[in-house]
């Protein structure tokens, strides 16, 4: 037996106990189901900054897409930690993980019944609401990102934290006051709404995506001398 079907009992048993989760997914694929005869041929799927429709997808995609990737997604996470060179890690930030888990499939949820609702004729304010969860989902992230071990998987991976442990440490310390910074961020954007609140989350995300990417590359070579 292989070290990953060692590990398989383990994954079964978290499993069950996130069990809060799939029953989540579950309930918005059965709800996909119930809507699915009242939903529209074309179903609005995407919408710009303004709040306007600006992409439509089938009424399968509709009902079902969302709750169908929230789940490989979930599944992923739940598998990721048998294939991961770092396996062993991931023991260590265990908590944290379960939280950006949940996290996740709570936002796809809520993405999933903002379109259902959508489509059934509801005046559902698409923007503010997606940008709420957004900025929320990042914050929650932030305030979660110090705790991540080093892992192939999870985490701001780049060349340099991949490659040193110290450098891994200090970039997500750094990153998750950055990311917390930048949900707020978007909080306060949420209230301004429209282009200039859009603009003011995407600004945020991007300085916190691309700073901590450069600090790492200057911890490493400072390390490195």
């Amino acid at each position: 037996m292989n070290r990953a079907n060692k590990h398989l009992p383990d994954i079964f048993k978290i499993f069950l106990s996130e069990w809060p989760l799939w029953l989540l997914i579950v309930a918005a694929l059965v709800l996909g189901v119930v809507v699915y005869p009242q939903l529209p041929e074309q179903v609005a799927s995407h919408w710009n900054y303004r709040g306007e429709v600006d992409g439509y997808s089938s009424r399968c995609w509709g009902a079902f897409g969302i709750p169908l990737l929230t789940a490989g997604i979930y599944l992923g996470m739940l598998l990721v930690p048998l294939i991961d060179p770092r396996r062993q890690n991931y023991e260590k930030f265990a908590g944290a993980y379960r939280v950006i888990k949940a996290v996740l499939v709570i936002f796809m949820t809520g993405i999933h019944l903002i379109v259902i609702l959508s489509a059934l004729g509801f005046q559902v304010p698409v923007d503010k609401a997606v940008m709420t969860g957004m900025s929320l989902l990042i914050l929650i992230i932030g305030n979660y990102m110090g705790q991540f071990r080093h892992n192939y998987f999870v985490g701001i991976k780049t060349p340099w934290t991949l490659a040193s442990e110290e450098v891994w440490q200090k970039t997500h310390r750094l990153g998750g006051r950055l990311w917390v910074a930048a949900g707020i961020l978007g909080l306060a954007g949420t209230l301004l709404g429209g282009p200039a609140g859009g603009l003011v989350l995407a600004l945020a995300l991007a300085l916190a995506v691309i700073v901590p990417f450069v600090y790492s590359y200057l911890e490493f070579r400072r390390l490195s001398k």
